[in-house]
């Protein structure tokens, strides 16, 4: 059977890109590039074949979906930031097999997803980016999973990111690596206030709370980080209200998860928001079936809690 190898937290922000080009900006990233690659080492020695992305620049409005295409390759502009991203080229293999392995049990465990396998959707750059630095030798396969989720509950999230795990660990004959793609707050700078924020947070108030929220992971306090995870994804201006976050935990086992997160690229600021990389370790979980810490501890949470509870 297969192997969940290795998973992580990791940004994807435009400057990173930026960083790279000639300019006033060239090399500012290059700490943040620099992860990339030590993320992209560990996956090559631990044999990984395939890495799936929780994409919160997939916004979807209904369902989870997975971009499982048999092989990408184009020339990307944000239309969110064309002048950060324009014409990025890219290129890397896909792993329809693995993608609609991953939906079938999502849809087993209750978690309606669709697997696109023959399609031209393209992948975002909550994908794009962390690919371009990862895996320029296109040594990976990748799949794409949607994760800025408009109308979904936060407990669906983690389920489906424990019965990606199960997929992967029962039925995918590979070994796989899972990255949540988001940054931590993320309240952009105010229109015209974006260079004086290049490399800073938009308020004290967030920046003491994402390094609370990174203090909590480093020490291995999920129980706790799980419980506020509803309130700190609308209150703490989470990307992608949080959704990748919680499909890596619920991976991970969610409050059940016993592991403590390695810091790869230090907590950084970009036009308001904040970045890092971390590697959270794997670590073993009893029985197959959902635990029950995914099962309860987020239940009745939707996008940014603006929902009624499920009764």
């Amino acid at each position: 059977m297969g192997k969940l190898a290795l998973t992580a937290k990791v940004s994807h922000v435009p400057s990173i890109y930026l960083s790279e080009r000639p300019g006033q900006r060239q090399g500012s990233r290059q700490d943040a590039i620099d992860g990339y690659v030590e993320i992209g080492r560990r996956c090559r020695a631990l044999g990984v074949d395939t890495v799936v992305v929780f994409d919160t620049h997939w916004l979807v409005n209904a369902s989870y979906h997975i971009n499982c295409g048999p092989n990408f390759k184009g020339l990307y502009t944000s239309p969110e930031l064309p002048h950060f991203i324009s014409n990025m080229s890219y290129e890397f293999p896909g792993n329809p097999a693995l993608g609609r392995l991953l939906a079938q049990t999502c849809n087993e465990m209750g978690v309606e997803t669709l697997a696109h396998d023959a399609t031209s959707l393209a992948p975002e750059y909550g994908t794009l980016v962390p690919m371009r630095y990862m895996n320029q030798d296109r040594h990976f396969k990748v799949v794409s999973v949607s994760a800025m989720c408009t109308v979904h509950y936060l407990d669906d999230s983690a389920r489906l990111g424990w019965a990606m795990r199960r997929a992967v660990e029962q039925h995918y004959d590979g070994t796989v690596a899972f990255l949540a793609s988001g940054s931590l707050s993320h309240r952009f700078a105010q229109n015209g206030l974006a260079p004086r924020f290049a490399f800073k947070i938009w308020s004290p108030f967030l920046e003491e709370l994402d390094h609370h929220v990174i203090e909590m992971w480093q020490a291995g306090r999920w129980k706790e980080f799980c419980d506020m995870l509803p309130e700190y994804a609308p209150k703490g201006h989470g990307e992608g209200f949080m959704h990748d976050t919680a499909m890596l935990l619920g991976a991970l086992g969610w409050s059940d998860y016993d592991g403590r997160a390695e810091i790869i690229t230090p907590y950084f600021g970009a036009s308001g928001t904040g970045q890092l990389h971390a590697v959270l370790p794997v670590t073993p979980q009893s029985g197959h079936a959902v635990p029950a810490a995914v099962a309860s501890r987020a239940e009745g949470f939707m996008t940014a809690d603006l929902a009624p509870r499920r009764q």
